[in-house]
């Protein structure tokens, strides 16, 4: 099936009948792979199953996670989807745009928020990347229609010739990454407790557009433990004094 490797993520989904409505889009557009975040009901309720129609077999197999991060742990792309601007973070794109990112991932994953409130801040954060379906002035898709949506414009990609073949790290060896170099800046007096949060989604965008390899990800981390015993090993020399850099030098507004 064309999009037989993507994973479809349903964050905190409230009511059955949307996740067997979802079953049954992914189902239309050739995806298997259901995977939902702390669901705030069952996925196995008469509801759901009724709404799936077909695609009951695919809600009996889909998994359940505590965390995205979970669910993530294994991906090697992620599109996050939403229908705002957020500071800090790159702005949605038509998922047209994202096609090739797709075509050439091993392990794809789709990601979409609660129905009410859509991803929050922290959960588009864990997605290099973040696709908006374009609408009219109102903006609210039911669930299971976002799903469609997105899942169809990616559909579109199964006669493109793939824009690389290269194997990008998994998102648990970015996230691994990303604490290592949270560690590393408050170690060096890069960042404080305030700013860390903003400086850390600049160094997610840029890393992310990277695509890194599984091996990119070991050389970074190998420099940053190679900056970590660098400075402890002068700290117990007693020649080095933690200083924190200047504002301008840990941040881009």
């Amino acid at each position: 099936m064309p999009l037989v490797n993507l994973a479809v993520v349903l964050v905190s989904p409230k009511t059955p009948g949307n996740i067997g409505s979802a079953a049954r889009a992914m189902l239309n557009m050739g995806a298997r792979d259901l995977r939902l975040v702390a669901p705030r009901c069952d996925h196995l309720d008469s509801q759901a199953v009724a709404m799936a129609v077909h695609a009951a077999d695919l809600l009996r197999e889909a998994r359940v996670y505590p965390t995205l991060r979970e669910a993530l742990a294994d991906r090697d792309l992620s599109v996050g989807t939403s229908a705002r601007i957020r500071a800090d973070l790159p702005a949605p794109r038509h998922p047209a745009q994202v096609r090739p990112l797709v075509r050439a991932a091993s392990a794809p994953a789709l990601v979409f928020g609660p129905e009410e409130t859509g991803l929050v801040n922290s959960d588009l954060e864990q997605c290099q990347v973040t696709v908006r379906v374009p609408t009219g002035d109102y903006a609210s898709l039911n669930l299971a229609q976002a799903v469609l949506l997105v899942c169809y414009e990616f559909l579109q990609a199964q006669d493109e010739v793939p824009a690389s073949e290269r194997k990008t790290a998994t998102r648990e060896e970015m996230e691994a990454m990303y604490g290592h170099l949270h560690q590393t800046m408050h170690l060096i007096g890069y960042t404080d407790a305030v700013r860390a949060r903003h400086t850390l989604r600049l160094w997610r965008a840029m890393l992310d557009r990277a695509l890194m390899s599984s091996a990119e990800s070991r050389l970074f981390r190998g420099l940053l433990r190679q900056v970590e015993w660098k400075v402890r090993d002068a700290a117990r020399c007693g020649t080095v004094e933690g200083k924190a850099a200047p504002a301008d030098e840990t941040a881009l507004d």
